[in-house]
């Protein structure tokens, strides 16, 4: 058996993240779950899903979370010389991660909505 090529980030608690999870169904698309708060990417998974996205660290972080606050990430600075800080703290504290991230074979997206899913064709 083949491993899908869609695979999605997903929070079960998060609404968004199971709209996308139903959207999937939906479409019939196969796809594999990674429950991203059991199973926190490391820094170099992060890397390669940021460079599929084309973003930054700063760019999928949810700062508005209690622990972006007590970081004080708001006032982190947001250049290649601070990437590695952004990377550190989202591995560590994977809740931070926006949620779902979908990824494909050639595609890669924060899929916070459906027209996010059906852009991915």
């Amino acid at each position: 058996m083949s491993t899908p090529e869609t695979e999605i980030w997903h929070n079960p608690r998060c609404s968004k993240s199971r709209a996308a999870v139903a959207h999937l169904d939906a479409a019939g698309t196969e796809y594999s779950v990674r429950r991203y708060l059991d199973e926190p990417p490391t820094v170099a998974e992060l890397r390669v899903a940021l460079d599929r996205l084309g973003a930054q660290p700063w760019d999928i972080t949810r700062t508005g979370e209690d622990i972006a606050k007590e970081l004080g990430m708001a006032e982190w600075g947001r250049t290649e010389a601070d990437r590695d800080r952004w990377l550190a703290a989202l591995a560590e504290y994977p809740r931070l991660i926006q949620r779902p991230l979908v990824f494909t074979a050639g595609r890669a997206i924060i899929a916070r909505d459906a027209d996010a899913l059906d852009s991915l064709g």
